[in-house]
């Protein structure tokens, strides 16, 4: 089997992380495939939701740190490592304007937990801990811990984390607004797989276009984002799907959705 694989099946591409012998911890071939499975999602008419998870009781444990320490040979291999390789996922992250959900099974750590907080939404199995991580090996948070994780707690806490390495548990990530959801192991997958298929209902164009607005809004002032969602408002109006949602809504029947 693959260390990483990729499925979609109704309207839901997985990305499962496959080395759960290392707590899944990434290679560089996986950071290919991974950035792979991405840029093919966004292409795919058939994907209206990503969702990306851990095999056996580990979501991710980052880098693979015996792969890390034999390519690392200077400053500017390290600088490369990241910008040019590890980083790829990041930047397909970017890219994507499709529900991008984490479904932390188990443990996160290190990069591990920073792949987990680019994805839009993160689901938690009530098992699951995540930590920073990166300063009990005295390094510095390398796939975007120190833009994501603030954005997410606030500056205060997110320094706290990354500053002690602290392991939080899913109920405390739940507080501090990391998690999303926090489900029973027993019915982890199943709750996965219903939040995902929820989302896989709705509008794509429409779920699209939402994501785009808040995050493009997030970064500019009140009137661009007004003057934006107007724009996306017109577009998504003129849909068959908005149509469609209209003529379910009052016929009180269930909505089937074309992406047009």
């Amino acid at each position: 089997m693959a260390d990483l694989e990729y499925t979609v099946r109704d309207g839901i591409a997985t990305i499962l992380l496959n080395r759960p012998r290392v707590k899944n911890a990434f290679t560089f071939p996986m950071i290919e495939s991974w950035a792979q499975a991405l840029r093919a999602a966004a292409a795919d008419d058939d994907v209206r939701v990503v969702v990306v998870t851990g095999a056996g009781d580990a979501f991710c444990a980052g880098i693979d740190l015996d792969a890390f320490a034999a390519e690392a040979t200077g400053p500017l291999a390290v600088k490369s490592l990241l910008a040019d390789r590890i980083h790829q996922v990041a930047r397909a992250v970017e890219d994507l304007d499709k529900p991008l959900v984490a479904a932390v099974n188990g443990t996160a750590v290190g990069a591990g937990m920073d792949m987990a907080l680019m994805c839009d939404v993160r689901l938690l199995a009530s098992s699951a801990r995540m930590s920073e991580g990166y300063i009990r090996i005295g390094l510095v948070p390398g796939d975007g811990g120190c833009y994501y994780l603030p954005r997410i707690v606030g500056m205060g806490k997110a320094l706290e984390l990354m500053w002690t390495g602290d392991f939080v548990d899913a109920e405390e990530a739940r507080r501090l607004g990391i998690a999303n959801h926090v489900y029973d192991d027993d019915r982890f997958a199943e709750e996965v797989q219903a939040f995902a298929s929820r989302l896989a209902a709705q509008p794509p164009i429409t779920l699209r276009m939402i994501k785009r607005a808040a995050y493009q809004s997030a970064g500019t002032d009140a009137r661009t984002a007004l003057d934006l969602i107007s724009s996306h408002m017109a577009v998504v109006h003129s849909t068959q799907d908005a149509a469609e949602a209209m003529a379910a809504f009052r016929e009180r029947r269930t909505p089937v959705f074309g992406g047009r």
